[in-house]
């Protein structure tokens, strides 16, 4: 936005024009921290075996955390757990009606066959679908 203004004893124009430089300072500033924080979580979607379930009622998402920490221990909503449990408390709270997808957040140190029994326990549970959620160093 410009503005002009004619000076009384002269004809010379005097300009006053405002500072976008801040402004665009800002949304750099916005644009960069964007760009940083995205890469941060990358959700790695892994199709399971089919399960006898044929269509599901309603399509939201429920939240069933599964971590592995680097020991192999196994924590299930928070809750520590055994892997021979891990099955059975799947069926237990595995709705029908609501699909869910369970997340996994797999400990970098922790071993592969412990990612392969918590997956087949999954399969076994009746599940369709495991996300593993991956962070970089």
């Amino acid at each position: 936005m410009r503005k002009r203004k004619l000076s009384n004893n002269s004809n010379h124009l005097e300009e006053d024009l405002i500072n976008l430089t801040p402004l665009i300072d800002v949304v750099f500033v916005v644009l960069i921290s964007f760009i940083l924080i995205a890469p941060l979580l990358e959700a790695d979607h892994v199709n399971l075996a089919s399960s006898s379930i044929t269509s599901t009622k309603n399509v939201e998402s429920s939240k069933i955390i599964i971590k592995v920490k680097f020991d192999n221990s196994i924590l299930l909503n928070n809750r520590p757990i055994l892997l021979s449990e891990l099955t059975s408390i799947l069926k237990k709270n595995r709705n029908p009606n609501i699909k869910q997808i369970p997340q996994l957040y797999h400990d970098k140190k922790a071993t592969f066959g412990t990612y392969q029994s918590i997956k087949n326990a999954v399969e076994a549970s009746g599940f369709e679908e495991l996300d593993v959620i991956l962070m970089p160093h």
